[in-house]
């Protein structure tokens, strides 16, 4: 069956900026002089920042309200995606080969647009996508299917001919029980559970020089 559309994840799967979320949640707290709990980024990964935000109020009794700790988070990683940020190595000829193809294609990432879009522009990488939706903008994070199902009804196209792309495991798990096809796309943060990946996949990307083909034919 041929694929219409396709919904990207941008963290770790588009941009290689998973380096400064790996650590975002613990960092942030030593910046407070507060110490973390053991495990909290990895707790982190299956959060918006919104729920992170909220996270930190109830079990560390920060005094700011979630807006304002959205706000704190985002001013200490913007600098990232203004000016630093890279795409994954491949990843635009493979959009390219897409697009000529006639998939369409949005963007569904837990990542506030406000960072998103410049990123993307900077990159040259912008121009592929009708949409990008956020898990702030839909209201749930990743661990629930809405923004995927948000995208899809954006696209228009049949769910079973619409692939989502991921390098997250509990994102990948949500989008494969939601009836999508589904990518996993191999970023070094979760090695770990690349083989579980697998298993929830209908395609794999170690790399995206020449994935294309395994995903259009």
């Amino acid at each position: 069956m041929s694929i219409k559309g396709a919904i990207f994840d941008l963290d770790g799967t588009i941009l290689d900026s998973m380096s400064v979320w790996r650590t975002m949640g613990s960092n942030y707290l030593l910046s407070r002089n507060i110490q973390p709990e053991e495990g909290l980024d990895l707790k982190f990964n299956s959060m918006s920042i919104a729920q992170a935000a909220q996270y930190y109020i109830d079990n560390y009794h920060l005094p700011e309200s979630v807006e304002e700790l959205i706000k704190d988070i985002d001013s200490k990683i913007e600098q990232f995606y203004f000016e630093r940020v890279k795409p994954k190595p491949g990843i635009k000829r493979f959009l390219e080969e897409l697009k000529e193809n006639g998939i369409c294609m949005c963007i569904a990432t837990a990542t506030d647009r406000y960072l998103a879009e410049p990123a993307l522009a900077r990159n040259g990488l912008d121009k592929f996508f009708l949409d990008i939706f956020t898990c702030n903008m839909v209201g749930a994070g990743k661990d629930q299917p809405l923004i995927y199902e948000t995208a899809l009804a954006r696209l228009g196209t049949p769910k079973n001919q619409t692939v989502v792309f991921e390098d997250a495991p509990h994102a990948l798990r949500t989008a494969n029980k939601a009836g999508f096809k589904t990518a996993c796309v191999y970023d070094p943060v979760f090695k770990a559970s690349w083989p579980d990946m697998l298993v929830l996949s209908d395609y794999h990307i170690v790399s995206f020089n020449q994935a294309w083909r395994n995903i259009i034919c």
